[in-house]
């Protein structure tokens, strides 16, 4: 006769074992392949500019393959391979179909435009991501290894969605899938190209100025009457002197060109890489005033604030930044 202790013992064995998935050796997360696997709690459906999931995976980036792949490193030294979710840069290393791109014609011109762009976006993904420990996150909505088994991730870098900051610049288009983030991504693209920002250019058959990769040289006035007259008026990204020592000299000036002061309470200043200001309650922003947001740390007054950054976050070579009401509505967009 088996004894209870030890039919006890042998069915708490049982359930250990089935729940064991091997993964990387210092990993904090499952990765393995197969279709039924699902996401970490919390890591879809959160915003696309949010911060990473708390069980996301750390690993480091070690090679950039192209603008949305990438080889990375875990903690123990394995390496794998990646392929951003949600997004699709032009190929580099084959033919691209413009058809895949809206409004951008088969033609030699639009085939050239969308090479140039896959040239931007790596060198964008080499300048964000190589080198930087980063974290990885899934969707439950998608596999975990895609058709060459690369892993399929969303990537945060310093608090910003890197998958959502290259729709937002117009270096990739939006790959449809059922992701969980689709909706945010989709109304980027739409922003990205009605502002012709970044590839959307190839729409003429030319690719944008050089140096304005990833942003449109123009900037936008008030674009909802929500701003009551609020616009950006100014970006300065590059500060005077080692940017990392000077964060207070990277700044972002409103100004109030309407009649009425305007409160800001709640409004929201974005980035491209998707780093959020918001607002204190009871800032207000006089009629025919300005008030400057410095990325550094200092104490606010009715001029000035600080976003409390503690890095650089103004992008030198082109930058576009997003100012929402309290309500997410559009007010104003500008671009260097």
């Amino acid at each position: 006769m088996v004894r209870p202790r030890l039919v006890a013992l042998a069915c708490c064995l049982l359930l250990v074992l089935a729940g064991c998935v091997v993964g990387p050796a210092g990993s904090d997360a499952t990765v393995g392949g197969g279709d039924t696997a699902t996401a970490p709690p919390g890591s879809g459906g959160t915003p696309a500019t949010a911060a990473p999931p708390a069980d996301g995976i750390r690993v480091t980036v070690v090679e950039i393959v192209d603008g949305d792949t990438f080889r990375f490193e875990y903690e123990n030294g394995t390496t794998d391979t990646a392929r951003l979710l949600g997004v699709d840069t032009p190929e580099i290393y084959g033919e691209n179909s413009p058809d895949e791109f809206e409004g951008v014609p088969d033609t030699e011109a639009g085939r050239a435009c969308l090479r140039e762009y896959a040239d931007r976006a790596s060198a964008y993904a080499k300048n964000r991501l190589l080198g930087e420990e980063v974290t990885i996150a899934f969707d439950a909505n998608e596999p975990r290894r895609g058709y060459y088994d690369r892993l399929l991730v969303y990537v945060h870098h310093d608090g910003g969605s890197f998958n959502y900051a290259l729709i937002d610049r117009g270096l990739a288009r939006v790959y449809d899938s059922s992701f969980e983030r689709g909706d945010r991504f989709y109304a980027a693209e739409e922003r990205a190209m009605a502002a012709d920002r970044g590839l959307w250019t190839c729409r003429d058959g030319t690719p944008g100025p050089a140096g304005d990769d990833e942003t449109t040289a123009t900037a936008s006035a008030t674009a909802t009457p929500a701003g009551d007259g609020v616009v950006v008026s100014r970006i300065h990204a590059d500060a005077e002197g080692e940017d990392g020592e000077n964060l207070n000299d990277e700044y972002v000036v409103l100004t109030n060109r309407g009649d009425e002061p305007v409160d800001l309470s709640g409004w929201t200043l974005s980035d491209e890489a998707g780093f959020t200001y918001e607002f204190p309650d009871g800032v207000t922003l006089p009629a025919d005033a300005s008030l400057t947001l410095h990325v550094g740390s200092g104490e606010d007054t009715e001029t000035d604030l600080y976003w409390g950054r503690e890095r650089p976050t103004l992008n030198n070579d082109g930058e576009t930044v997003t100012l929402r009401d309290e309500d997410g509505n559009l007010v104003a967009e500008r671009s260097t």
